[in-house]
């Protein structure tokens, strides 16, 4: 597929700085440009590999100053991060997609397949599942008995929907995610653990991605959620009766604790972990290896530590904590210095 900027100006509602027939056919970063690419630049600091690059098209944020001459022509745009990201859904889109029911595919006879499906080879979809319109079920792909699928959604190699389990339209679900699996549930007994059955299932609302060996576990009763619009990383845990708020996000390695209520629009680093039965307000952010260990009463806090606090109050504990071996040793020495000025004050009572 071949553009001219002139054509992509006008699916953007950019503005040609150069020449509009520049033609071109793929992406690639800034310092990494060719011809025939289009890149962009949102941070200034990658400034200096506009004069160098030798991408045809550059998107650029329509209030940067050049500060010297490029061989790219420039798009100018609101925002040319936004943009590229949207270029980018619109290319992929454009990818012929791939339809049909591979003779390796296993469908259940009572299973109810929509129109456009592709399920390739070694695919499975049990009894009385249901898979919209559009889906894709890529090889080893598994949809549990009376699981249902939703309108465009993809399943990447080896993801698995357990039985029952809820996934909306337009989601993806990449490689090795499972959906649905056991909560850890156990009671203890004199002879062990018993294990306590989850009876729950999950639901996954529109537009959400999950990420490679990602785990989002059924409830014991009632459902787990995953509202519209969540993305979470790789080697995330959602444990039993968690609800995830809608756009929310989560970088890889965090883990969720049961029945814990995640609010809306929140941001966690990785390696956050969340303790059960907490409730996190809307549009809180956890910064890299937080740990929460209860619930959070204000919105819009941005935390860090563990235990997390407050991210500027954090910030100032750290600067002092590095400093922590000197200060002890002063304070011993000032220890040593006091007890031996009270030593002195003694010596000079006594002898009054």
């Amino acid at each position: 597929m071949e553009f001219t900027a002139e054509m992509i100006a006008g699916m953007v509602q950019g503005t040609v700085e150069g020449n509009p027939k520049a033609i071109v056919n793929n992406f690639a970063k800034i310092e990494e440009g060719r011809p025939g690419c289009i890149s962009f630049l949102a941070n200034p600091k990658y400034a200096h590999y506009l004069y160098e690059t030798q991408s045809s098209v550059v998107l650029v944020n329509r209030d940067f100053k050049l500060e010297g001459e490029t061989k790219a022509t420039l798009i100018r745009v609101d925002n040319a991060y936004e943009t590229v990201a949207k270029l980018l859904t619109l290319y992929e889109s454009m990818k012929p997609k791939r339809t049909g029911i591979d003779p390796l595919a296993f469908v259940a006879p009572t299973a109810k397949i929509g129109k456009d499906v592709y399920l390739a080879p070694f695919s499975a979809v049990g009894d009385n599942a249901v898979i919209g319109d559009g889906a894709q079920l890529h090889p080893h792909a598994t949809v549990g008995a009376n699981a249902s699928i939703g309108e465009n959604t993809i399943m990447y190699s080896n993801s698995v929907v357990y039985h029952d389990c809820k996934v909306g339209n337009r989601c993806v679900l990449h490689a090795g995610c499972v959906i649905g699996a056991d909560g850890f549930g156990f009671a203890p007994t004199e002879n062990g653990y018993e294990k306590i059955p989850q009876i729950g299932i999950v639901t996954i609302e529109d537009d959400v991605e999950i990420g490679a060996n990602t785990c989002v576990d059924r409830s014991t009763m009632g459902s787990t959620y995953v509202r519209k619009g969540v993305k979470l990383d790789n080697l995330v845990q959602i444990a039993h009766n968690c609800e995830v708020g809608a756009n929310t996000v989560m970088s890889a390695q965090v883990g969720v604790a049961g029945s814990t209520k995640i609010g809306e629009w929140c941001m966690f680093g990785g390696q956050v972990g969340i303790a059960g039965h907490a409730h996190i307000p809307n549009r809180t952010m956890a910064g890299a290896q937080s740990g929460i260990p209860n619930s959070i009463k204000k919105e819009g806090q941005a935390l860090q530590g563990s235990p997390a606090i407050e991210g500027k109050l954090f910030w100032r504990a750290a600067a002092i904590y590095k400093n922590l071996p000197d200060m002890w040793a002063d304070m011993n020495k000032m220890k040593k210095q006091v007890a031996e000025l009270q030593a002195q004050l003694q010596e000079l009572k006594e002898k009054q």
